[in-house]
């Protein structure tokens, strides 16, 4: 049995999960918060025992090193870990694919930083730890950016001076590539048809949200940019703006940091409504609260535009997809953007859409020409997959 331990490494936290590959779910989950900022605290689960320990972790290392301990003392095993895969978020133009770490790929990380200064370096920090702790096995770096490196010229190209951008490595970059990937790969499966013959709209919205156009399995299209903020309205990010916004708001007196502050963790959902929470949003709406129903139309506006112009590039469509938290959970945003798409040909099973659980599903009526589907992404599963893939290479 061959084992996989995930870890994802914020500034000051660190998710992990140890899975079997060829299982569903994960073995046992964990998390750690507070690192470097005095008491820290783990915790671990293993089905349905949890653990939980308060503990200064000055560092990356001191809370790896505690969360190995954690599994020597609750279990399960890591005796058959074979690899240790790394989320990290930006790849840059380097890497296309997920990849066996080196020195060499460390030091590549850290040139790329600038493209991803709140999270390239954490989860640089997050791999030298677990280096250090857990030496014997390969690591692995598995891209949120690898699924867009197929992005053809046209897509991920910005209008702007073309040596300024080629100089500083300005392009459409795209993020959640993992899951994009799994879904789309799952929606084929679903439809019973070779993924080489589908077309697939991939909506993945969560409190960050993206989507993405996905041709026989390659990905040509997606909504986040050089980095997460561009594209859909998100929790706290405004997704695309005037990018003369910004030197209005410096000529107005803000500073450039004040302006990515507001538009990354104070606009969204949040900013048009004061809550980020979709059901927050449902219940406002229910209570008769304006603002909240003018951002939930701003959210739906926003996904319809970029569908409209995804069915145009992918010159059709076979399956249009709801993934993440709320994009599995939340019908009353699915079920207006579904009806506004008729005349594409979509149509929605009302009482379908109403269903909640976590299961694979469709909410389309049988007679509908575009199957509308929700499919539960698994970004781990699919990580440990890919971390697998690259140590048996």
């Amino acid at each position: 049995m061959s084992k996989i331990l995930l870890l994802n490494c914020g500034s000051s936290s660190i998710k992990y999960q140890l899975l079997d590959p060829t299982q569903e779910g994960p073995e046992a989950v964990g998390l750690v918060q507070r690192i470097g900022q005095g008491k820290s605290t783990l915790d671990h689960e293993v089905g349905t025992d949890e653990f939980h320990v308060d503990e200064e972790f000055a560092d990356h290392t001191e809370a790896v090193a505690a969360v190995v301990k954690m599994f020597a003392d609750h279990g399960p095993s890591l005796d058959d870990v074979v690899a240790v895969g790394h989320r990290t978020v930006h790849g840059g133009s380097t890497f296309v694919e997920s990849t066996l770490i080196d020195e060499a790929v460390l030091a590549k990380l850290e040139e790329l930083s600038p493209l991803a200064p709140l999270h390239n370096p954490p989860g640089i920090a997050g791999i030298r730890a677990a280096q250090e702790v857990l030496p014997d096995v390969p690591h692995v770096a598995v891209f949120d950016t690898a699924f867009f490196s197929s992005l053809p010229a046209e897509a991920y190209t910005y209008a702007i001076n073309a040596e300024v951008a080629e100089k500083l490595g300005v392009r459409k970059y795209g993020f959640h590539g993992t899951s994009h990937s799994y879904v789309s790969k799952e929606a084929a499966k679903f439809l019973g048809k070779p993924i080489e013959d589908t077309k697939i709209i991939v909506c993945h919205l969560g409190n960050g949200a993206s989507i993405s156009a996905v041709d026989g399995g390659v990905a040509v299209e997606t909504s986040m940019g050089l980095t997460p903020l561009q594209g859909l309205v998100m929790g706290t990010r405004s997704g695309d703006v005037d990018p003369g916004l910004h030197k209005y708001f410096v000529n107005s007196g803000m500073s450039i940091d004040e302006v990515d502050t507001l538009l990354n963790k104070q606009s969204g959902m949040l900013g048009l409504c004061g809550y980020t929470d979709m059901r927050d949003v449902k219940a406002q709406i229910e209570a008769g609260n304006e603002q909240a129903q003018l951002a939930l139309d701003v959210y739906v506006h926003r996904l319809l535009t970029y569908i409209g112009g995804y069915i145009a590039i992918l010159g059709g469509l076979d399956a249009l997809v709801f993934t993440a938290g709320v994009g599995e959970n939340a019908d009353h945003v699915r079920g207006p953007i579904v009806r506004r798409l008729g005349a594409f040909g979509l149509k929605l099973d009302e009482e379908a859409n109403l269903v909640r659980n976590k299961q694979q599903r469709e909410i389309s009526t049988p007679d509908s020409a575009v199957k509308v589907l929700v499919i539960p992404t698994n970004e781990e599963l699919a990580m440990a997959r890919e971390t697998l893939a690259v140590i048996s290479r």
